[in-house]
């Protein structure tokens, strides 16, 4: 017959905490696994919509979407940004952004030409040229990439020369840095061949797919119910069996 030891507070404690830690981050790769397939779904409706005029949507951007948007101006192309050595580059590189400038728009339209490799030794890319005329762009109206955490403030501001280099690119910096209003979100190019970068948009998690997030999640629960074994085993005792005396 099985009985049970007393266990202690302390014991009872640190299983509890222990379940609760484990399920919740089991609860939260769930929850990411969920996010980036909301995230897909998103991109991909957008990659085969057909391109929306950008006023329709430049000021106030729909929350749950990322439209397809056709829009019209002129590079300032002695305005580019570089956010240095982004996360999907193994080598080393930059993200190009440009503003661009609308006709009859204070505001400027911040784009994102895509990605220059480099090297992993040597100095940035250079950059291949921008048109001087107006150009018609098209290509999703999103969120700028992920800010991250800043270390040393506003670097942009300490900068003299052009291009300017950020490992943090942050919208409210940039327009206080060109003295000029941007849109809300930046216009993310499609791939072109012939421009020399490399564009992923958002929706590519090859790295950290959402089945990789539930793989996660599935060790996660596992040690809380680990957690829970160990406890019961620690704390049962068995009673001698009885054996007649002849």
């Amino acid at each position: 017959m099985t009985r049970w030891r007393r266990p202690a507070w302390w014991s009872v404690l640190l299983t509890v905490a222990g379940v609760a830690l484990f399920a919740r981050l089991g609860v939260w790769q769930l929850d990411r696994a969920r996010w980036k397939e909301t995230l897909q779904q998103r991109y991909a409706v957008a990659a085969v919509a057909p391109p929306i005029p950008f006023e329709s949507v430049a000021a106030a951007p729909p929350a749950q979407a990322f439209p397809r948007v056709a829009v019209q101006g002129k590079y300032l192309a002695d305005r580019v940004y570089l956010l240095d050595n982004p996360r999907h580059d193994a080598l080393g590189g930059v993200q190009v952004f440009v503003p661009l400038a609308l006709s009859g728009q204070s505001r400027l339209l911040l784009v994102d030409l895509g990605f220059l490799p480099g090297s992993g030794t040597g100095p940035a890319p250079s950059l291949p040229p921008l048109p001087a005329n107006e150009v018609r762009l098209h290509g999703l109206y999103q969120p700028p990439p992920g800010s991250g955490l800043e270390l040393g403030g506003n670097a942009l501001a300490s900068q003299t020369r052009w291009p300017k280099t950020t490992i943090y690119l942050d919208l409210d910096q940039v327009a206080q840095d060109l003295h000029r209003p941007l849109y809300p979100r930046v216009l993310s190019l499609y791939a072109e061949p012939a421009s020399g970068y490399q564009r992923k948009h958002a929706f590519d998690f090859s790295s950290m797919p959402p089945a990789r997030h539930r793989a996660y999640a599935f060790q996660w629960f596992s040690l809380a119910l680990a957690v829970l074994a160990i406890f019961v085993v620690l704390h049962r005792k068995r009673r001698p069996r009885r054996t007649d005396k002849r």
